[in-house]
Parts: structure tokens; sequence; C-alpha cells
């Protein structure tokens, strides 16, 4: 099924450069991805229900010489999902493909959201080993751009794919698994949109569980003294950093068996936390800071009393995933874990030394190290830093936040999130990245004619 067509016929002759001088207004719709950061008007949107329906965009793309992208739910902060030519939506293909129980692997469709998974995997008593604090990305475009939750002896949720199924860039179905093109597996867990259009994913799930949430506000200086200490040890270990203040709200969970005691939080008690403070006034706090920066200090001392400081226990799930409705822009690197402490010293340094008002906490969690070529903890147990600021602030003082951090992550060793800010190229990656090459060579095999590229991908892996 394809929505919107153009009124005009597709561009047959004339190529790329042909299709992408139309008007505007016979393009598609204008799209936008969540935090506003990135949009794009595609010669044409396609919401294909079945992998044979992909196989047929894939080819038709070809054919006329349009590149062809799958978007995901658009939650990256960077462009790597931006399409220019075809934009393919996945949402029709959506839920369980298979379920092996003796192993507890589950074959997904791409365009499943993350939301979505605890009630498609109760019946079989299953669950993600791990997830972020986000749940409203698609498994395929969260497990292509790398994202992670916390846990110092947890991977990323890429690590959790045991298999996947993408068209590549001559339309053709490819199985890759740890007995099918085996060889591929690393390099296609992340594949950033690069290697073709995933259809469907395998993950290897875990039996349910239920976490001991524990969060509290803590002096900064002992966090970061303990932080090395507390990542290895706890199950999953993180905090958040109110700049201008001294202070760290960190949280840490304890995995328990799916039928231990639950006391999970107050339904009321959690509406007014998470809801009415995380998200209702603390949107009205970062817009009145905006308009005010010199609040800001005060905003987020108030903000640190006012969070934290609770205990409960529920259902995984429920436990790892907070719900976001304050749109904000972010930059996150992966470092060496032992550089974390220091890192985030300098830059409480740099923030006072410029003088900047920064509204959003800094967030620091852990991963383990893992084999996936293009994976941030690639090869280290890695730490990560990301900072934010409110979408609205768009000044060039205040995006230069972005600019000066980045200086500190990079003189760390740090890798950049695929899917969120950064400023990094090809000749960057092939330092920081081992695997780098090889997966270069996957990609020109796989899609030799550039049908899935982009701008972000021309500039982080080259033309």
């Amino acid at each position: 099924m394809t929505a919107p067509t153009p009124p005009s016929a597709p561009p047959t002759a004339g190529g790329l450069a042909a299709a992408e001088g139309r008007p505007k207004a016979l393009r598609a719709p204008e799209w936008r991805n969540w935090s506003r950061a990135e949009s794009a008007r595609p010669i044409r949107i396609e919401t294909p229900s079945t992998p044979d329906a992909v196989q047929r965009a894939v080819q038709a793309a070809a054919r006329q010489a349009l590149t062809i992208k799958a978007i995901g739910a658009g939650h990256s902060f960077t462009g790597i999902a931006v399409a220019e030519g075809v934009q393919l939506l996945l949402d029709r293909l959506s839920g369980v493909v298979a379920v092996d129980e003796a192993s507890g692997r589950v074959t997904l469709a791409a365009g499943t959201r993350l939301w979505q998974l605890p009630k498609l995997l109760a019946p079989y008593g299953l669950a993600l080993q791990n997830m972020g604090d986000i749940d409203r990305q698609t498994i395929a475009g969260a497990t292509s751009t790398g994202t992670h939750g916390t846990g110092g002896s947890f991977g990323g949720l890429a690590t959790q794919i045991t298999g996947l199924t993408l068209v590549t860039g001559a339309g053709e179905l490819l199985r890759i698994s740890e007995t099918e093109n085996a060889e591929l597996l690393p390099a296609a867990r992340i594949g950033l949109g690069a290697l073709g259009i995933v259809v469907d994913v395998t993950i290897q799930c875990v039996p349910a569980f239920s976490l001991q949430a524990v969060e509290r506000p803590e002096p900064l200086p002992e966090v970061l003294d303990g932080y090395l200490e507390r990542s290895a040890a706890a199950d999953h270990f993180e905090f958040y950093w109110f700049p201008h203040t001294q202070l760290a709200l960190t949280k840490t969970n304890t995995r328990l068996p799916a039928d231990a005691p639950k006391q999970p939080l107050n339904p009321v008690g959690r509406w007014i936390d998470d809801e009415l403070m995380a998200n209702g006034l603390y949107r009205g706090l970062c817009a009145l800071a905006t308009l005010t920066p010199a609040m800001v200090p005060s905003v987020n001392r108030l903000a640190g009393r006012l969070t934290g400081d609770r205990s409960f226990t529920d259902a995984s799930h429920r436990v790892f995933v907070t719900n976001r409705t304050v749109r904000f822009r972010e930059l996150e690197y992966a470092l060496p874990r032992a550089a974390v402490p220091e890192a985030l010293r300098e830059l409480d340094r740099l923030i006072e030394r410029r003088g900047w008002r920064v509204s959003f906490p800094v967030e620091v969690r852990s991963a383990a190290s893992d084999d996936t070529w293009l994976s941030t903890a690639y090869g280290r147990a890695t730490g990560y830093i990301a900072v934010h600021r409110y979408y609205r602030e768009t000044r060039p003082d205040q995006l230069e936040y972005f600019t000066e951090v980045e200086k500190i992550m990079v003189a760390a060793g740090g890798r950049p999130h695929w899917g969120k800010l950064h400023t990094r190229d090809a000749e960057f990656f092939a330092g920081a990245y081992p695997r780098f090459g090889e997966f270069l060579a996957v990609r020109d095999r796989l899609d030799p004619g550039r049908l899935f590229r982009n701008p972000y991908l021309d500039r982080v892996l080259g033309e």
C-alpha cells in the first residue's frame, strides 16, 4: 500500500537529481523527528505490511534511482532517519513473528514498538534483558542506532539480537543469524540503516523478572568517587546531576524473580512524581528558564529537592521506563568507564567557567563491553555521559554547550551515540572503531549502489 502518492508520476528519467528538483508542493507531507531538530519532505511515503512489500518498495526505488529509508519512530536526534527519496513507515509491519519457547528467542516484526513488548511477551513469561528509559522507539530503529539502558554487566539492546532479516540494496531478502550468514551478524546488529531495510529482529529474551528500585539524592562528589564500584556491583546503576548544584539523583535497580513480592508506586504518587512534577511542572520551568536564564540555578536546586527519594518494586519494564513528554535535544558519548568521573568534573568546571545556564540534568549510565562492530561499547567496559537542552533553547550561545562538551568527551576517548547529536565524521570513526573498515566492506557488499544513503550516513560512513 502506498500513501500518500504525489499527484504526478514517479520519476523514471533523470534519476534522483530530477526527482529531488520537484516543487515541494508535489512532494509528500513534511516529516519531523521527535526533537524537532530534523525534517524532510520525501518524494513519497510507503507503508508496507509484509516483507514482500518492503522488497517491492526497494526494487521500485532502485529502478527510479531514488534513495529509500525506514524511519522508525523518529526518536533519533541526528538525521540518521532522514529520507529524501522514499520514506518507509513500518507501523503495519508489527507484532510477534515467531517464538521459540525452549530457547526464549522471539522474532519481532521491525515496526513493533518497545512499549508493546511487555504485553506481547507476557504469554510466554519472557522479558527483555535490559531496557532504556524510553520505549516509544521501534525494535528495528532502537537496535540499529545502538540504544542502551544501564547496567555494568549488561549490554545495549542490540547485544540481545541473535538474528535479523533485511532487504538488501538488490531487493533480496537476506537472513542473518548465528547459523545463516553468521559473518555479517556483528555488523548487522547495529547497522545504522546503511545495510538494508530490517524487516524482523530475533531477540534473546529472559524469564520475566522484577526490579527493586531505590532512588535518592546524594552529594555529587560522593557519587563520582563511588561510580566505578557502584556500576560494577549493582545490577543497574545510573545518576542524574543537576548543573549549578552539587546534587545527584541516584537510581539503583536490583533484579528479583518475577514472583517476588511487589511494592509498586502508588498510582497517585507516581502521577504526581512522573507526570505532574517531571513533565508538567518541569516543562513550565524549562520554558520560563528559556526566557529568564538567570533563574536556571534556582530551578535546578528546586528540581533536585522535589525529585527522587523513593523505593518500590515492580515488573522490570515498569521500573526501567519513564514517560518523557518534555522535548529536548541530546548529545551522548560513550567513554572508557574509568574516564567518566573526571570527565564529569571537567564538565562541571566548564559550565561554571563559561557562565552558561543549563536547565536539564546530565545523565550518567554504564554498559558492559561487547563485540558488535559499531557498538559504542565495543571492546571496553563503558560509561555514558548525556547532556541535554530544552528543544526551544536554540540560540548559538545555548547550542555552544554541545560543541564544548563534545571536546571534553572526544579528549576522554569518547564515541558518540549514533542517534544523538554530534559532529564526528568517517575519518574520526575509522580511528574510534577497530572494525570500521570491515563494516564499510559489508556495506559495499549489501548496498553497493548506496540506495540507503542520506546526508548523515554520508558524513559518518563516507560516500
